[in-house]
């Protein structure tokens, strides 16, 4: 029985396709258990409302997590919430508020975006200040295995000890010169050597450890959150296209020292929003937050903005796109209320009311197969949401409208006929 149940999961008959970033290429999905999928995503730094770009991102994995679990896959998926960093302890010193209080407001505030856009809750949702021994624990790991060092509180890590860094950005070490991609610090062993662990300031949050009271660096806590979760080798990591460098090539780098059967099989990662085709950031000032739009338009026109482009290309924001979305959604709403109240009549419990319903035509049968089989191959195809619903779905609203108004006749003449007749 147990044989049959596993033969019969949908993903035993499909072939999925990802494109893997550290290959650039697509790739058939296997996961290194069968039946099982395990997939981190970097989450946000909490210490404002969210932006387009982060609901870019929660939408695209939140696809992806809905359709591996269509495939019958078991999926853990982590995402995490940073609340322990530079932009968070400023904007904290900015209002006079504790960091931690800030950051819980903004993630309280991100849940509720993420609620409005439909997005399913991940498996875990780990914080950084819950898992600082963890941290710490890596960090020594990778001391102890001679990939990082210590000065005066900061340990930093060794990047030249690291064979295949690089491997996924493509970024080169002597391209990295002092001055230019990274800042400046003689106490560094090379330019690009990167913070494990940062030294106690005055008025900042920090923890004791074995080289001094400190706090973690950005790169560290994803991978001890990944690690604590997934361990060392798990499936799929997500995230931005810009956290491909140095965010993800720091994490490998890192993860590797700690343990060198670390090992992730497919890399994922979303384009960026644009506005004016240039990046919407919080740094550049261009950005619009998730509330601002879901404030003017219904979280579901957003959410239709978000995948109206494949997930790997770049987005351009503009109003006439969100309008063509909002009209896109209240057509389909619109089409299943019309049915829900055509059908109705066919539906009563009364059983001297009901009507019989007509029999499903060929047409019905191959326009509802042809959504389908369109729906599982171009999902499968890395992901293709926007040629579904400008496909097989348009078409299908198409016939159900049809289908609709030639119900509404098949209905009159039944009352019209049994008016003759009574």
């Amino acid at each position: 029985m147990a044989e049959e149940r596993v033969e019969s999961k949908l993903y035993n008959s499909v072939e999925l396709k990802l494109y893997n970033s550290m290959n650039n290429e697509k790739e058939i999905f296997n996961p290194k258990v069968a039946g099982k999928v395990s997939m981190y995503v970097c989450g946000v730094t909490a210490y404002d409302l969210s932006h387009l770009g982060h609901a870019r991102a929660a939408v695209s994995f939140d696809i992806l997590f809905r359709y591996l679990k269509h495939l019958d896959y078991e999926v853990t998926y982590v995402r995490n919430f940073t609340d322990v960093d530079d932009k968070i302890i400023n904007r904290a010193n900015e209002k006079g508020v504790d960091p931690f209080e800030l950051s819980r407001h903004f993630c309280d505030e991100y849940n509720v975006d993420m609620s409005d856009l439909l997005c399913e809750r991940p498996t875990k949702e780990p914080r950084v200040s819950d898992h600082i021994d963890q941290i710490k624990d890596m960090i020594t790991q990778i001391i102890n295995n001679d990939y990082a060092y210590e000065v005066n509180g900061d340990v930093f890590y060794s990047v030249e000890k690291c064979p295949n860094y690089g491997a996924l950005s493509g970024q080169r070490l002597e391209h990295n010169r002092a001055g230019e991609r990274v800042a400046v610090d003689s106490r560094k062993h090379h330019p690009a050597d990167f913070a494990l662990w940062k030294a106690a300031k005055p008025g900042e949050p920090s923890w004791d450890s074995p080289w001094g009271p400190g706090r973690p660096g950005w790169h560290i806590e994803c991978s001890a959150m990944s690690a604590c979760y997934l361990s060392h080798k798990f499936d799929i990591h997500g995230g931005g296209i810009d956290l491909i460098f140095p965010h993800h090539e720091n994490e490998i780098a890192q993860s590797w020292a700690a343990d060198k059967e670390s090992h992730i099989s497919y890399w994922l990662h979303n384009g960026h929003v644009t506005n004016n085709n240039e990046k919407m950031s919080k740094s550049l000032g261009n950005f619009f937050t998730i509330r601002q739009i879901t404030e003017r338009y219904h979280p579901l026109a957003l959410r239709h903005f978000l995948i109206s482009a494949h997930y790997r290309s770049p987005l351009n924001y503009s109003i006439t796109q969100l309008e063509t979305s909002s009209d896109a959604i209240y057509y389909i709403f619109q089409t299943l209320e019309d049915c829900r109240d055509t059908l109705s009549s066919f539906l009563q419990e009364d059983t001297e009311k009901k009507e019989k319903v007509p029999p499903i035509n060929d047409a019905a049968k191959e326009c509802i197969k042809k959504l389908k089989d369109e729906f599982q191959t171009k999902m499968s195809d890395d992901l293709q949401t926007p040629v579904i619903l400008t496909g097989a779905l348009q078409e299908a609203l198409k016939f159900m409208n049809g289908s609709l108004k030639m119900l509404k006749v098949f209905s009159q003449c039944q009352f019209y006929v049994v008016s003759a007749i009574y």
